[in-house]
């Protein structure tokens, strides 16, 4: 009896719990970083979120004369954010911060520079931002962390036109329009940024000599800062037209705007190391999406030479391979490495096949030779003393060691030994790090934006995985 009531209480247990779950089926709400099934319900949604760790490119938008923590700063989007395949927040949104933190200096960087007739290293200064405000005034509070290789004033780096390319080339001539309009939308959010002017950049380089100086952060530098909490701007019906083309095809010649998860230094990174992007925007042909945003691309370094000595700059060569949609199926892809966001200071080129070099200013001839002649100017005051036998004080000599500082302890001290050994110093000085030293790596650190053309220009075979540190070649340009 009591076996029979308790197969009777099961078997109405489960009526029950198939019954209600006929009636209120559960629908699956996909998020931004998930691709949707091919055999998606129809009313399916799409929840449009800005994941966590999602980079915000923040530039500063006017010069800040740094004074104290908690300072407040401005600054606007450079790039815009997008969810799935919704822009949710547009390039040149306001966005606001603060200086979080002013680091000491160290006794030891503290006695160079005063060696160096510095007495006011530049700090350390850590920056955060917690807030973007809309074109219709709406604010929308932000939590975030200010990622390393930020604070530089950055510039988008092409590659050199190639002028070699036939009329039947449609896929080159497709991703040279894209690269202008990305130019001229990168011009575009630019020029909300208030740049110093010439006579303003003269009086900061003088200021930059004296021995005692406030510190700036100048106009359009860039900071990455990453979310830590996703934000979410809604949903939005999923379309089967939607679910059908999601993952189709690239289209020949189209321009992918995806952010660097490989931190790459040609000092450091190893040939065949394997390389991660990620999509910043989502990739349309016409009206249909192809890519959302979050999709990956995947690759490796082909190519890479540290910096060496005698001024020998660093090379660097990637190439994707393949991408994949969130969640998605993998396609094989021939892509080329058309643009990349670099400092100015870092003076990065990119060839005609997108491989990257740091190149030197040319400057420096100038620079050099003008050290070597304010100290032969040092040297032949020496020898050319006034009637009286007085020796005259060696401008030329303190301009070539310490530049402004320099002039000032040349007429003070009025010693033409003192001229001659400063202006030996500089012209030394500057010809080793001109000529000897060591040349500058190619870095592209976390974030890093970059243009990737699908096509046939640039075309750079791959070997499999697991053999990319063997020798690589080059298909010809058709």
């Amino acid at each position: 009896m009591l076996s029979q009531r308790f197969i009777s209480l099961f078997f109405l247990t489960a009526c029950t719990t198939l019954a209600a779950s006929q009636e209120s089926p559960l629908l699956p709400t996909l998020s931004t970083r998930s691709t949707p099934s091919t055999n998606s319900t129809p009313g399916q949604t799409i929840t449009l979120t800005v994941a966590r760790n999602t980079p915000l490119q923040i530039a500063l938008d006017r010069e800040v004369r740094v004074k104290r923590v908690g300072q407040p700063l401005h600054g606007r989007l450079v790039q815009p954010v997008y969810a799935f395949d919704r822009l949710v927040v547009p390039a040149g949104a306001e966005v606001d911060g603060r200086i979080a933190e002013i680091e000491g200096i160290s006794k030891k960087k503290r006695t160079l520079g005063i060696l160096n007739a510095d007495f006011t290293p530049a700090r350390k200064i850590e920056v955060e931002f917690d807030q973007l405000v809309l074109a219709d005034g709406r604010k929308i509070p932000f939590k975030a962390v200010v990622t390393p290789g930020s604070g530089q004033v950055m510039q988008l780096v092409s590659t050199k036109d190639d002028k070699k390319h036939t009329a039947k080339d449609t896929a080159s001539e497709k991703i040279d329009q894209a690269k202008q309009e990305a130019r001229r939308q990168w011009h575009d959010a630019m020029k909300q940024i208030k740049e110093p002017g010439k006579v303003h950049r003269l009086e900061r380089y003088a200021i930059s000599q004296l021995p005692a100086r406030p510190q700036y952060l100048d106009a359009g530098t860039l900071y990455f800062a990453e979310l830590q909490e996703p934000l979410d701007f809604g949903s939005e019906p999923l379309t089967p037209q939607m679910v059908a083309s999601i993952g189709s095809a690239l289209p020949q010649g189209c321009l992918i705007h995806a952010l660097l998860v490989t931190p790459l230094d040609s000092a450091t990174t190893k040939q065949g190391t394997e390389v991660e992007a990620v999509l910043a925007q989502p990739l349309f042909d016409g009206d249909r999406l192809i890519l959302p945003e979050g999709s990956r691309l995947k690759g490796a370094v082909l190519q890479v030479k540290p910096a060496r000595r005698l001024h020998h700059n660093g090379q660097l060569r990637i190439a994707f391979r393949e991408v994949v949609p969130p969640d998605g199926v993998s396609q094989k892809v021939v892509a080329s490495l058309e643009g990349v966001e670099a400092g100015k200071d870092s003076n990065v080129k990119l060839d005609s096949e997108g491989g990257a070099e740091a190149s030197t200013p040319k400057t420096r001839y100038l620079s050099t030779a003008l050290s070597l002649a304010l100290a032969a100017t040092a040297a032949r005051q020496h020898n050319d003393a006034d009637d009286a036998g007085r020796s005259q004080p060696g401008v030329g000599g303190g301009a070539a060691g310490f530049k402004l500082v320099g002039i000032a302890l040349s007429l003070a001290v009025k010693s033409q030994a003192f001229g001659m050994a400063m202006g030996a110093y500089g012209a030394s000085r500057s010809v080793y790090s001109h000529f000897i030293a060591r040349g500058q790596d190619v870095v592209f650190p976390m974030n890093t934006l970059m243009e990737i053309g699908i096509g046939s220009r640039g075309r750079t075979v791959l070997k499999p995985s697991g053999e990319e540190s063997g020798p690589q070649h080059q298909e010809p340009r058709q």
